[in-house]
């Protein structure tokens, strides 16, 4: 099992796992269109994924279990994303004129990227279509490197497998998953920022391949207890306003939410605007990358007016993502989509992974 290995089944549960709670879709190739069979999620804070794999395990082993079954998925065959905290990924130019050159390149360059041992990793490598050049009489490949620790996939084998009773197919990274149910076949330079409930993921996607990732311990439960402190108010009060545009602004009296926001948001602006700095150093000599536009997604991504306060800040269009934009449903269910859409990114974009590719 590779992280971008395929299978040949035509209906995939995607599973989130995350420190919020768990998201699940269930999707089936309708003449390759994803067409939504099921879904089902649960809240469930935690304080750390060691707890979640550890302690909790059989916990959380039985929720699942019993959202499969209240959900009535209709198949095992199973994918599911890891955190972009847990991972190691790199673009890497390679020169290699044969695959076997190309190979043993990876592996070198690799051994010296990654901060340990590779019979500790699992590592997959994806040649950036179109991305080389001729330096001499080498062809220089570009190649997406991923490397996750085996003992972490084997965390996400003994839930799934064992103790769920899945067919764990092939496991997925979130921001490749994001890619998938938020971009598309968009070719824009994009920034996917999703702000989660313990940590904010930045990743800038280039042609559809993840060119930079970045993560933060601050989300959307930083930002609940920063709105209960500035406002004197208990948390949970502080979690319902944080998506009720009328009651942040009852606390605005201009109605203007943007001084309001720059207090909430200012450790994620300041990654956004670094990790902005970043990529556009990474052209070439003479050359200023720039980002086309920005994705929101995570649970608090619905903030009120926060893509319209991200594109005065950053002067780029930001917008909230709609990862069901490439998934066929029942129309009835537009409404209780859109309103749990945002948390949905990885999970889909996981299920989507054979069938749309």
């Amino acid at each position: 099992m590779g992280l971008f290995s395929k299978s040949k089944t035509n209906s995939f549960i995607g599973i989130d796992i995350g420190l919020s709670g768990i998201k699940l879709v269930e999707l089936a190739n309708d003449s390759g269109h994803a067409r939504l069979v099921t879904y089902a999620y649960v809240d469930r804070p935690v304080e750390s994924f060691d707890q979640l794999f550890g302690e909790l395990a059989d916990d959380t082993a039985k929720i699942i279990k019993q959202m499969i079954s209240k959900a009535k998925c209709t198949t095992k065959s199973t994918i599911t994303a890891v955190p972009v905290s847990s991972i190691f990924t790199s673009i890497i130019s390679v020169p290699a004129n044969n695959e076997k050159e190309l190979k043993e390149a990876i592996i070198w360059q690799a051994k010296k990227l990654i901060p340990m041992p590779l019979e500790e990793i699992q590592l997959d490598s994806k040649v950036i279509e179109g991305a080389f050049k001729t330096e001499g009489q080498k062809k220089v490949s570009r190649v997406l490197l991923t490397g996750a620790p085996k003992n972490l996939v084997n965390r996400y084998i003994d839930l799934l497998n064992k103790r769920c009773g899945l067919n764990l197919v092939s496991l997925e990274t979130e921001t490749f998953a994001q890619v998938r149910s938020l971009v598309g076949k968009d070719r824009s330079s994009i920034m996917i920022i999703d702000i989660g409930f313990h940590r904010t993921n930045i990743s800038v996607v280039d042609k559809g391949v993840p060119f930079l990732n970045r993560s933060i311990a601050v989300g959307g439960d930083s930002i609940t207890q920063t709105i209960s402190q500035m406002l004197g108010i208990p948390y949970q009060q502080a979690e319902t306003m944080k998506r009720d545009i009328r009651s942040l602004e009852s606390f605005a009296p201009t109605g203007d939410l943007n001084p309001m926001l720059s207090s909430l948001m200012k450790p994620i602006l300041n990654e956004i605007k670094y990790s902005f700095s970043l990529y556009q150093g990474q052209g070439d000599a003479g050359e200023q990358r720039k980002i086309d536009k920005i994705i929101l997604t995570g649970g608090s991504a619905l903030l009120p007016r926060l893509a319209e306060f991200l594109t005065q800040a950053m002067n780029v269009n930001a917008y909230l993502g709609d990862p069901w934009a490439r998934v066929v449903y029942p129309l009835d269910l537009r409404p209780i989509l859109d309103e749990v859409g945002t948390r949905f990114a990885v999970s889909i974009g996981c299920a989507m992974r054979d069938i749309t590719d």
